[in-house]
Formats: structure tokens, C-alpha cells, sequence
């Protein structure tokens, strides 16, 4: 208790993912399998320096159906210093898209997620199988829901779904017109797409609402697209993307937030601590480069 005449300063309050920004890395999920044992995913994103971690919807059921509760979850973070910064995913542009049922069930799980941990950030993706304008209303109904429980909201544009660039992205997110509502940029599809980077560097810094990172080798090593983004991803610095020049423009739009690592792969799943390890020292050293 503070004594009267006492002028010292009161102590900072907890940093809360909300303040997490471009200082900071978070482990995404799925640079570990879909289930990995949630005490390791935590353990080794505070021994290799990760400020958050990103939790897939599907893995929080399975936690909540073992008997974790949020508490418990809660004191695991706060014992490594680690926050739960994203959410993955919400398909189908949501509840009022083509996601229908199966999104909307995905959103109340999503929800509670925010709601316990202050999560910052909500992962969606296509289809859209609509017209813009229609398109943008099930997006902006989805980020009014997600604004509700503190969270900004990133479409991620994926060549295997009808969301294919980041020009298709933005469509949908303009027409939305939410101040919650955003772009994801992960570099793989970028690449591994249009490679557009001038469609990147022509976004305003705050319809950048997630980033993606990882590596990967410029000719694809397996014919399928899917596949080939699920099992042959590289950490930073150990691939062939031009990832100095992707992060030099993402910069120059002056977004303000977080570094996901996402680094999915045959190896990184079946052995992730020397992937996660490396992924951390690979994005440092592009960040500071």
C-alpha cells in the first residue's frame, strides 16, 4: 500500500497482447502439429523468445474437452510469460458467408477464446462464393461480432480458395468498410501466388491486421498447392523468398502489428524445437537486416 507523501511510481500494468507490435514475434499454431501438447507449444515459444502464441479453435475444444479450463490455461501462460495473441480460423468469411453452420460453430469457440484471454487477432479465410458487396456485408456482420469481444479481424487471401490475392482480399475487406477488419499477408501465398508486391506496397498501413513469415524454396516440391504449403515450409533465412524486400515494403505501409511465425512442415511437425528455434533466429535476423 502506498504511504501518503509516497511519490513513487505505481507498477506498469501487464502487457496484454493488444500492445504486442512490430518488436514482437508469435508463434503461430500451426508452425506445430494441430494437437501438439499444449504445455510444450507454451514452454518452447518462452524458451526461444516468442511474445504470444496463435491457438487453432479446434485445438481449444479438444483442451476444453480434457478438462482444461481457462484458469488453468491461463496460469500455464502467465508462468512463461506468454500471451495468446490469434485465433485460427474462421472459414468461409464467417457465419453470414458460405461458412454457414460449421464457421458460426467455430465463432463461439473464437469467442470465448477473446473473451477469457484478450486476444488480439481473429485468422478467416474463403471461400467467398459471393459477389463483392455481399462478400463485404457477411465480412463487416463477422468483424461487428468479433469488435464485440476486443478482436481486429485479418482475411487471409489463399491461391487454393476464390480469394486468391491480395487485390482479391481487399476488395472484400473495402467493401466491408469495419475499422476492425483487415488483410492477412502471409509470405508463402504471396509468393506462391501473384507475387505482387506492389499490391502490397500500395495498402494502407492499417488494413494490415496479421503477418505471416516463413521460407520456402522458390520452385514448389510438391505438385499439389495445398500439400506443398502444409509440409515444405522453411524457417526465415533458410529458403529462397526474398523475405528482406517483402519486409522492407510491408514496413514502408506503416502497420503497426506483430510478426506471426508460421512455418508448417513434414519436419517442423514431427520434431518443431530446433524449427521453432530457427524460425525465431531467421526472422531476427531479417527484421534486423
Amino acid at each position: 500500500m502506498r504511504e501518503i507523501g509516497d511519490v513513487s511510481e505505481p507498477s506498469a500494468r501487464p502487457r496484454t497482447a493488444h500492445d504486442l507490435g512490430q518488436g514482437d514475434l508469435v508463434l503461430s499454431h500451426f508452425s506445430m502439429a494441430r494437437f501438439h501438447p499444449i504445455e510444450e507449444r507454451v514452454a518452447m515459444a518462452a524458451r526461444h523468445g516468442y511474445a504470444g502464441i496463435g491457438l487453432w479453435v479446434s485445438h481449444y475444444a479438444q483442451l476444453e474437452q480434457q478438462g482444461w479450463s481457462a484458469d488453468a490455461l491461463r496460469d500455464l501462460l502467465d508462468e512463461h510469460g506468454v500471451l495468446l495473441a490469434e485465433i485460427e480460423v474462421i472459414p468461409g468469411l464467417g457465419g453470414d458467408g458460405p461458412g454457414g453452420e460449421r464457421a458460426r460453430d467455430l465463432e463461439a469457440i473464437a469467442w470465448r477464446i477473446a473473451d477469457a484471454f484478450g486476444c488480439r487477432y481473429l485468422q478467416v479465410i474463403g471461400p467467398s462464393e459471393l459477389p463483392v458487396a455481399e462478400a463485404g456485408r457477411a465480412f463487416a456482420a463477422l468483424c461487428d461480432r468479433a469488435a464485440d469481444h476486443g478482436l481486429v479481424v485479418g482475411l487471409e487471401f489463399l491461391p487454393f480458395t476464390d480469394v486468391v490475392s491480395v487485390h482479391d482480399a481487399r476488395r472484400i475487406v473495402e467493401a466491408a468498410d469495419r475499422p476492425n477488419g483487415g488483410i492477412c499477408l502471409d509470405v508463402w501465398h504471396h509468393v506462391r501466388g501473384s507475387n505482387d508486391l506492389a499490391g502490397i506496397a500500395a495498402l494502407p498501413g492499417e488494413l494490415i491486421t496479421g503477418l505471416q513469415m516463413n521460407d520456402g524454396p522458390k520452385v514448389p516440391e510438391h505438385p499439389d498447392y495445398y500439400t506443398d504449403c502444409l509440409e515444405n515450409r522453411r524457417p526465415p533465412g533458410q529458403g529462397e523468398f526474398a523475405l528482406d524486400e517483402f519486409v522492407a515494403t510491408v514496413r514502408a505501409t506503416g502497420t503497426t502489428v506483430p510478426w506471426s511465425v508460421e512455418i508448417p512442415s513434414t519436419e517442423s511437425w514431427a520434431d518443431p524445437e530446433p524449427f521453432i528455434a530457427a524460425a525465431a533466429r531467421g526472422m531476427r535476423s531479417v527484421l534486423s537486416s
